[in-house]
């Protein structure tokens, strides 16, 4: 395992791209390497009070994300309680 760490730390200090072969590219399927899946998503408007949304995006902008990624996780974060509480 050690040996292998130091082999990646040595290749992050080197140039690697005469490794590329730009005629023959590589896949991600070619490498053993899977990105999860994506849920479909859909465009939907919603329409918020300017303070709140300001509010929002100052909050978003403090931690470096997308106001509207931060809406998702809220919404998402909200639904997950949710569920776990009987109506």
């Amino acid at each position: 395992m050690k040996k292998n760490l130091n082999e990646i730390k040595d290749y992050d200090k080197k140039d690697t791209t005469q490794f590329i072969d730009r005629k023959h590219p590589k896949k991600l399927k070619d490498l053993d390497i899977e990105l999860p899946i994506e849920e479909p998503t859909k465009v939907v408007s919603i329409r918020l009070p300017s303070k709140l949304l300001n509010q929002l995006k100052a909050y978003a902008s403090d931690r470096d994300v997308n106001y509207s990624a931060l809406i998702k996780m809220i919404l998402s974060d909200a639904m997950d309680k949710k569920s776990l509480r009987q109506y």
